[in-house]
Order: C-alpha cells, then sequence, then structure tokens
C-alpha cells in the first residue's frame, strides 16, 4: 500500500490538481484522502464517460492535466469521450487514468467475481487499442511518485491521455463504515419489506453492489428460492433496464428493480423510457443512502436531488415524495401496485454496511438459469 500523501504530492508538482471519476474499492486509499484534502478540485462524477468531459472542461480552462479515477469494468464507459473528443487526432486533451484493476490476470483472488474476469483480460488491451500508454503502479511508494510525475508530464509534453493501472492493494486504504441515523431503515430491512407486501411471484432485478448480496441472503434465511431473482453483478446502472425488459415481455407478472442511488444516477437517462410503453407491472425502487457505499461510502448525489420528481417528469407513477419509514414504503408499494403505467419510489435509507454478510458466490448460470425456466414456465401456463 503507498503512501497516498506523497502521491498526491508528487502529482501536485507536476501541475496536477484536480480530480473527477468514480470511486473503486482498490482505489479506496486515493479516493478518501482526496475527499478529505482536496474537497474543493474532486468531482465525484455520475459515471466515467462523465468524468472524461469535466476532466476535458477543466483542461481546457486552465490547461492544467486533470486525472480521472476509476474501476476498470468502467473503462467501457469512457471509450466514446477518450476515442472522440480527447484523442490527440481530434482535440488532444491530456489527462491521467488511474484504473483499479479487478480481475487481474494471473492473480488468485477468492474475493473476486466472474463479472471482474473478462475485465480484467482486457484492460491493458482497451487501452492498447485506444492508443493510450499505460503503466502499471507497483507497491512501492518512491517507484510509484516517480511513475505519476513521469505520466504527467508525458500527458501535458504530448496532450496525450496516459493510463495508470493500480492491482489490488496498491491505492488501498482502511475501509469505513459509514454508519448514520438519517432515516430509521436500513437496505436490509427495506428489501424484506418489500419482499413481505409484494405477491409471491414478483421478479426482482438487484443492482450491483449490496442489494445484490442483500436479497441472495434474505432468500437464503427466509427459505426461499433465488428463481426469482437477477443479481446484477455488474454492469452498474443497468439493473432497471433488465427489470424494464422483463417486465415488457411478462406483462402479467410483477417486476421490481432495487436500484441504488448512485447506479440510477449512472445511467439516469434509462428512467425515460418509460415514458414510451405501457409497464404497468414494473416497479423502480431507488435504495437511496446518499453514498458510494459498496466501495467506500464516499458522497453521491442521491440525497441531494429530487428523484420523485425526475421520475414524475420522465413519465412514472409516484407516490410524490420520497418515503422514510416502514409504513411509508408499505403504503407506496400498495399505491403504486394499483397504477396503470410504471411506478417509482425513492427509499430514504441510513448509511452503514450489515456485516455479517458473508462474500457473494454461486453458480451464475445455474441461478440465470432458473430465473429463465420459471419465466417460460409460466409463460406455457
Amino acid at each position: 500500500m503507498v503512501d497516498q500523501k506523497k502521491i498526491i504530492e508528487a502529482l501536485s508538482s507536476a501541475g496536477v490538481d484536480f480530480f473527477t471519476g468514480v470511486p473503486d474499492s482498490y482505489l479506496n486509499g486515493f479516493c478518501n484522502y482526496i475527499l478529505a484534502n482536496c474537497p474543493d478540485k474532486n468531482i465525484i462524477a455520475a459515471n466515467e464517460g462523465n468524468a472524461i468531459g469535466i476532466a476535458s472542461g477543466h483542461y481546457l480552462a486552465t490547461k492544467h492535466v486533470p486525472l480521472v479515477y476509476m474501476q476498470n469494468s468502467g473503462l467501457g464507459n469512457t471509450i466514446n469521450p477518450l476515442a472522440s473528443l480527447a484523442d490527440e487526432r481530434v482535440y488532444g486533451i491530456p489527462m491521467l487514468l488511474l484504473i483499479g484493476w479487478r480481475g487481474e490476470p494471473g492473480t488468485i483472488d477468492h474475493d473476486d467475481h466472474p463479472q471482474h474476469e473478462l475485465q480484467g483480460e482486457i484492460t491493458t488491451k482497451l487501452l492498447e487499442v485506444m492508443k493510450i500508454p499505460y503503466q502499471i503502479l507497483p507497491d512501492n511508494t518512491e517507484d510509484a511518485c516517480k511513475i505519476f510525475r513521469e505520466a504527467a508530464e508525458y500527458a501535458a509534453a504530448n496532450r496525450k491521455t496516459y493510463g495508470l493501472i493500480a492491482p489490488k492493494g496498491v491505492m488501498a486504504g482502511e475501509k469505513i463504515n459509514n454508519v448514520d441515523d438519517v432515516y430509521p431503515m436500513s437496505r436490509e430491512e427495506a428489501i424484506e419489506v418489500i419482499l413481505n407486501h409484494m405477491p409471491e411471484d414478483t421478479i426482482y432485478s438487484a443492482t450491483t453492489g449490496r442489494a445484490t448480496r442483500e436479497l441472495y441472503f434474505l432468500r437464503e434465511r427466509r427459505g426461499e428460492s433465488h428463481d426469482h431473482d437477477f443479481l446484477n453483478v455488474g454492469s452498474m446502472g443497468h439493473a432497471s433496464s433488465v427489470a424494464l425488459g422483463i417486465a415488457l415481455s411478462k406483462p402479467n407478472t410483477s417486476v421490481v428493480a432495487l436500484d441504488g442511488d448512485s447506479a440510477s444516477i449512472m445511467h439516469m437517462g434509462a428512467m425515460t423510457m418509460v415514458s414510451k410503453v405501457k409497464a404497468s407491472n414494473f416497479i423502480h425502487v431507488v435504495l437511496n443512502n446518499g453514498a458510494h457505499e459498496s466501495v467506500g461510502g464516499q458522497p453521491s448525489a442521491g440525497h441531494l436531488i429530487d428523484f420523485t420528481k425526475i421520475a414524475d417528469a420522465s413519465g412514472y407513477a409516484t407516490v410524490g415524495h420520497p418515503v422514510t419509514n416502514q409504513t411509508e414504503l408499505i403504503n407506496a408499494l400498495e399505491a403504486l401496485h394499483k397504477t396503470d403505467r410504471a411506478s417509482f419510489v425513492d427509499v430514504r435509507i441510513h448509511k452503514g454496511l450489515s456485516g455479517k454478510l458473508p462474500p457473494l458466490h454461486f453458480d451464475h448460470r445455474k441461478t440465470i438459469d432458473g430465473l429463465i425456466d420459471k419465466l417460460n414456465k409460466e409463460e406455457k401456463r
């Protein structure tokens, strides 16, 4: 684990003093350091492509090289703006990319998951295809500082993007379980209320991170099948789209998206799709704790924006306000289940991870095949 203070000093000496991106647990030490020490120079973006745009604007306004941080799964969101905006053959906007390397080939990591395997294999290849030079950061502060400085100097001199890939542990830091009591419900309690007050055959699409784990282990604790659940372990921001796709194909089956505030914000344009279709069997629930909790608890915009007004303007039926306790959630589910269009509810929950949950390891293909079989058996009936 490198000394984050010295890394920031090395970047500053090379003229890099602006940061934007999407937090990653592999970059937890770096992300939490700049959050605490550079709050006015750090923008946590909606998604990684958004961060490339923000970084580009910073360079245009200052001629200073910015740094964009992300998990390697977010590289896909950056390809368009990197290739068609920042590329040296277009506007030549230099920046550093700090990338957490999930699924690094050749590593034995029992805590990693299949959704990271392919992404880990192609991380360096994506950079090579985009003609972005890169280095893999060593777990040595002095050497890492030298690489950061040289990368920044190279980016500035050549007006090019430069990649810095961080294997597990290099840019890590102490994990902080940021618990608050702003709202009474936890994520787990909210999910259980929903399970208890929706029809038994409801299909659930749970978003990346804690919602998937908590749904999975709630089913285990309750002695229930996993055949009703789609666990969106990767592709952050797309769980609600998967749910909508199921709902449109199975109009007689209730479908619930268990979304997160950060995930929903990441691809918020997906919310507008309900304005064009009839999907009265679809309920979009945002479990909103105002944080990127799974990767370190950095703040999101979840508690700063009005999801309900956004949803209402996008074509959803709503109850007109966020819900903040179990009674309000139950009443909202009862009201929204009777609407003639897709519905939405912003469920305000407190921060805090359930420490009792073990890592989520399951047979992905077997689980999804159970859901597919269930949906197709219903069709035949």
